[in-house]
């Protein structure tokens, strides 16, 4: 027997073969070794949890001991050339090519191409933040990584709950997406291929096979290898860029202006509803920051493959919004197929072949990146053993996290099968504009506090800033999603937000530089990023929140009955394990800490 660096026992020489695992694959910790241990575990509830709570790891620790326990290194084969084409392939999708058409329709009218530039905005705040991470901590658990460094455990496990359904239900709206476009571009009705099931609910009676199928095939691709998937996509993605070329110059050749009056039929909160279904569009950029741990050289190739993939979607999707809404009357526009019916509609009946075959291709390159991505959260969370460590395990041949692929993927399927394309899009919005907030609030804490350094006047300072600017954010979205026509309230919460920004930026010095890429107009910058992606999610309708208010319900209750125990476990048994290296070193206990009063390190 011996000790790994979690502090976990393990059996020496012992080899796993393919998938064969057991119980000690799942629940290895010693909170599960008996229901004795368990029930004491249970009882320590609280004060495990207020340990969590105030635990923060080390930037170090993410970067070695936690990526070690895959067993395998990823392989570090991907430039920025691969990340901007990555980019694009993760985001150019179902988003443009069917929730134009929607939003168009119902909520914006022709002013949706103000809707796209609005959410690519928040976007591009988040691509920053991101980026600044990725940077300095290129591993592959993302946002998670990011918020266990500077939020603590607790915040990240919450933030992690929902970037995996933001996978999950990203990678189902897509895969639903493709059956419709297939049955386009095969003459049929876009439910055709569908089985209606009549005894279930209307939002979930609309079976979808095909999806099923694709995913199975992108499930496939996406264990063999991250390189080989990034050929694919890099080909792919210049097909699809040279079709959207084509569906704007074609589109443009049957223009009329007219089209474009009335340009705001449904006003100013019609544009912005809008922008919030379609930050959906958006969704996928932040899967190319997980691919940082398998980058050559990640101070260069991330700024330039994220910001890269970021301006040229945005200006892909204005120009196809745009194209669409001066073919047709925005009250003509289909649904469920747009670019396809409008060609049709203006006589260019060959041209919706081109359109459905793009979308089918951009929808596919959609599924691959995202496959690639969720599976990399999902090992990293299992790195600290969050969820079963058995989804951490990285192929010895092919590098890649086979186990957390081929999971995330099912679950997927079994959503996209079900599942309406409405419902999908709305709670993706909500899960992603949730983290996207979450890791700008991060980034301040980063730049304003370090412990051990930042006094105690300079901490509360922030903390009161970080306040009023979440607090102002929240009370502008909530006004705004309950009044319809009032603006009394934003004399006040607009320069609270301004005012609490400005302080931050004048009153409370820096605590930390970036080491080798930082954000611009630190705090503006991220303090706008908060606002926005707060305000666009008071745009979204409230059974969608109460979705998303029962999946973090089922989040708290998975974690305080097992996600807490089995971290708090491997963070002591990682402490242990530093403690006796620091003895046999002679250093008298030493590592494991930073000076944040003994709360951040090896966990």
């Amino acid at each position: 027997m011996g000790v790994d660096s979690t502090g976990m026992a393990t059996t020496a020489g012992k080899k796993r073969r393919g998938c064969l695992c057991n119980k000690d694959d799942f629940l290895p910790e010693e909170s599960f070794k008996s229901w004795e241990t368990y029930g004491k575990a249970l009882g320590e509830t609280v004060m495990r949890l207020r340990d969590r709570l105030t635990s923060r790891s080390l930037e170090q620790t993410e970067l070695t001991e936690v990526r070690a326990r895959s067993g395998h290194e990823m392989k570090r084969n991907l430039s920025w050339w691969d990340l901007i084409w990555f980019g694009i392939g993760a985001v150019i999708g179902a988003g443009i090519f069917v929730l134009t058409g929607q939003e168009a329709k119902t909520e914006a009218g022709p002013a949706v191409v103000l809707s796209f530039v609005v959410s690519g905005i928040s976007a591009m705040l988040s691509v920053f933040c991101y980026t600044e991470f990725a940077v300095e901590i290129p591993v592959a658990g993302g946002s998670f990584a990011y918020l266990r460094v500077e939020l603590g455990d607790f915040m990240a496990f919450i933030a992690a709950g929902n970037i995996l359904l933001e996978y999950v239900i990203g990678g189902a709206a897509v895969a639903r997406s493709w059956t419709s476009y297939f049955a386009t571009l095969l003459n049929h009705e876009p439910n055709d291929f569908r089985i209606h099931a009549t005894s279930l609910a209307a939002d979930y009676s609309r079976l979808d096979p095909i999806a099923v199928a694709v995913i199975t095939i992108i499930c496939a691709v996406a264990v063999i290898s991250t390189k080989a998937t990034s050929r694919f996509n890099y080909i792919a993605s210049i097909v699809h860029i040279l079709i959207i070329i084509f569906i704007v110059v074609a589109g443009l050749t049957k223009a009329k202006v007219d089209n474009l009056t009335p340009f705001t039929p449904f006003g100013a909160r019609g544009i912005f509803s809008a922008s919030a279904v379609l930050f959906f569009a958006y969704v996928g950029f932040d899967a190319v920051s997980t691919m940082a741990e398998e980058t050559k050289n990640p101070a260069k190739d991330i700024p330039i493959g994220l910001v890269g993939a970021m301006s040229i979607t945005t200006l892909a999707y204005c120009l196809l919004a745009l194209t669409l809404c001066l073919m047709q009357p925005y009250q003509k526009i289909d649904a469920d197929a747009p670019f396809s019916v409008a060609f049709q509609a203006v006589g260019m009946d060959w041209a919706k072949y081109i359109v459905a075959f793009g979308a089918l291709k951009g929808m596919t390159t959609v599924l691959l990146v995202s496959a690639v991505g969720q599976a990399r959260y999902l090992t990293h969370i299992a790195r600290t053993h969050m969820v079963p460590p058995w989804f951490a395990n990285v192929h010895e041949r092919t590098g890649t996290p086979i186990n957390a692929t081929v999971v995330m993927l099912i679950a997927t399927a079994v959503i996209a099968f079900f599942t309406s394309l409405g419902i999908l899009s709305n709670l993706l919005s909500i899960s992603t504009l949730f983290i996207f907030m979450l890791v700008a609030v991060a980034l301040l804490v980063r730049r304003y506090y370090v412990s051990g350094e930042t006094s105690v006047v300079n901490r509360n300072k922030l903390v009161v800033c970080l306040v009023l600017i979440l607090g102002s954010s929240v009370a502008t979205a909530m006004y705004w999603g309950l009044s319809k026509k009032g603006w009394v309230a934003y004399v006040v919460t607009v320069p609270m937000w301004f005012l609490a920004t400005l302080y931050l930026a004048v009153f409370v010095p820096k605590a930390r530089a970036p080491k080798l890429w930082g954000v611009p107009l630190v705090p503006w910058l991220p303090s706008a990023s908060i606002a926005i992606n707060i305000f666009l999610l008071g745009s979204i309708d409230a059974k969608s929140f109460m979705r998303f208010g029962a999946w973090t319900v089922f989040l708290l209750v998975y974690y305080f009955f097992i996600g807490l125990h089995a971290s708090y476990d491997t963070a002591k048994g990682s402490e242990m394990v530093e403690k006796v290296k620091g003895l046999e070193e002679g250093s008298g206990g030493g590592g494991g800490g930073d000076g944040e009063s003994g709360k951040r390190g090896g966990n």
